[in-house]
Formats: structure tokens, C-alpha cells, sequence
């Protein structure tokens, strides 16, 4: 499959998620408008807007927020997309690197749940993939030089600390 193949089918999947609120409806626009210009989407240094991937991990103690090391809010493990790798295979590594746990796809297989569009650092736009990932109770360890503010948050406190941009997301997925 080519990248421009690639391309066409994470259209198709965007198009089919539901739009939680204006934002995350906004974050698809213009996600689809920047697929559309984009030639290497997937390559954080082939442009300054590129796609990242990242997890919304739940399990029974609720779902998994972390304080952003830079940024200081509220948000999921993610990150950039390695070369060569699949956008759902680096939200699974983001989780592992960020939070020490190991998180699974439901049923073996990636379900894109949102996108969101927003500021990067060094004046990157990122183009945000979230996937659903299941992880059990296990307590999170993040690895030295990861940010220490990182665990399980009941549905309505996470909904409290989360960024805007995530909000949305769990809205979406609270049972």
C-alpha cells in the first residue's frame, strides 16, 4: 500500500468518526484539509503541521492522563510517529514509554476514536490521532526522564483536569 493509499483510507476513517462538539467537528475539517496538502504527512520533519499519535487508555480504574513535562497540562500519552511505523503502533509505544504500562488495541485491532488539531512545540501544528487503548489496573510507572505526574483518574476527575482538546475524546468514551 502506498502512502497516498495510506492517505485515502485515514480519510475515510476520519469521515466516519462522529464529531463530539465544535471542536473536535473543527479538528476534522481542517485535519482533512491538511491531509489534502500534505505530501509526507507522517514525517514530523518533511513539514511543520504533521500527524501524531496518541492513546486514550482505559481499564477499570477509569482512564490515564498525564502532566505534559513542558506543557503542564492535563493530557494522553502520545507523541510522534517513528519512521516506518504505523500511527496505532506508536500510540501503543507512546503508552509503554510514558506510563511504564502495557496497553492493548480492543479485540486486536486499532479503532481510531478522534482527532484533534493543535499547537505543537517549536511552532509545530500537530494532527492528532487517538486511539482506544485497554490497559488493566496496574499501577503506572513511567520510566526516569518521563514525566512522575501520570496515573488513573476516575471518569469525572479526569474530565475536570483534562486539556480542552481531550475533553471531547472522553466524553465520547466514558461508560
Amino acid at each position: 500500500m502506498t502512502e497516498r493509499e495510506w492517505v485515502q483510507g485515514l480519510r475515510a476513517a476520519i469521515e466516519r468518526l462522529p464529531g463530539p462538539d465544535d471542536r473536535g467537528r473543527r479538528s476534522q475539517a481542517r485535519f482533512l484539509a491538511e491531509l489534502d496538502r500534505l505530501d509526507r504527512p507522517l514525517d514530523e520533519h518533511a513539514d511543520p503541521t504533521h500527524v501524531t499519535a496518541s492513546a486514550v487508555v482505559v481499564g477499570p480504574r477509569g482512564t490515564i492522563l498525564h502532566r505534559h513535562k513542558r506543557l503542564g497540562r492535563w493530557l494522553q500519552p502520545g507523541g510522534h510517529i517513528d519512521p516506518g511505523e504505523a500511527p496505532w503502533d506508536a500510540a501503543v509505544r507512546e503508552v509503554a514509554e510514558e506510563t511504564g504500562l502495557r496497553a492493548v488495541h480492543p479485540d486486536g485491532a486499532p479503532r481510531l476514536v478522534h482527532v484533534d488539531v493543535h499547537a505543537g512545540g517549536r511552532g509545530h501544528t500537530h494532527l492528532d490521532l487517538r486511539y482506544l487503548l485497554l490497559a488493566g489496573d496496574a499501577d503506572c510507572v513511567p520510566p526516569e526522564g518521563e514525566s512522575p505526574e501520570v496515573g488513573w483518574f476516575a471518569w469525572d476527575e479526569a474530565l475536570a483536569l483534562a486539556d480542552p482538546g481531550l475533553v471531547g475524546a472522553l466524553r465520547l468514551l466514558r461508560p
